[in-house]
């Protein structure tokens, strides 16, 4: 069952951006939860790629 947000916090879904490039098969995605109201645009951060053994960009997506 999911957890309900409270207030501005929300769930976002953060993908790996070089393992979308590589054309590899599989992907790398975290799930996270960020405030609206204070990061209103697309959150990108370094996270673990365990399929690539390295640290790689990851992307909000929708």
């Amino acid at each position: 069952m999911a957890k309900k947000a409270k207030g501005n916090r929300v769930q976002v879904v953060l993908e790996c951006t070089e393992m979308k490039n590589s054309g590899l098969p599989g992907t790398s995605r975290y799930v996270t939860t960020k405030n609206r109201k204070n990061t209103p645009e697309r959150l990108e951060l370094k996270k673990y790629n365990p399929i690539l053994k390295k640290m790689t960009l990851h992307k909000e997506i929708k």
